[in-house]
């Protein structure tokens, strides 16, 4: 079966273990990059689709990876997601937009 898709590094592993063959590359940073924000919408949809603690943690485990590729300091991270929650507001009140 043919995949082409980015998979946790473990997983190459697995499918041996199970008297699978892996066939594997190293992407580039062009590709890796492509692909991370590929995983991202593919765990998005999964966690849509089944709503569990795993497939949000899946999210969270590319959002890190996405962090750790662009360099982005989670401190400073957090910073900003609690500037623009004063400044924008949070979810929890459940606003629903119908027209401006």
């Amino acid at each position: 079966m043919k995949y082409n898709k980015l998979v946790r590094d473990r997983i190459p592993e697995i499918i041996k273990r199970q008297g699978g063959k892996a066939i594997v590359h190293i992407a580039s940073r062009k590709e890796y990059w492509q692909k991370l924000k590929k995983k991202l919408v593919e765990e998005a949809i999964e966690f849509v689709e089944k709503e569990s603690p795993e497939e949000i943690s899946d999210i969270l485990e590319v959002v890190d990876a996405i962090c750790v590729f662009k360099r982005f300091d989670k401190k400073e991270l957090w910073k900003v997601q609690r500037r623009r929650a004063k400044e924008r507001g949070v979810f929890k009140k459940r606003i629903i937009l119908e027209e401006s």
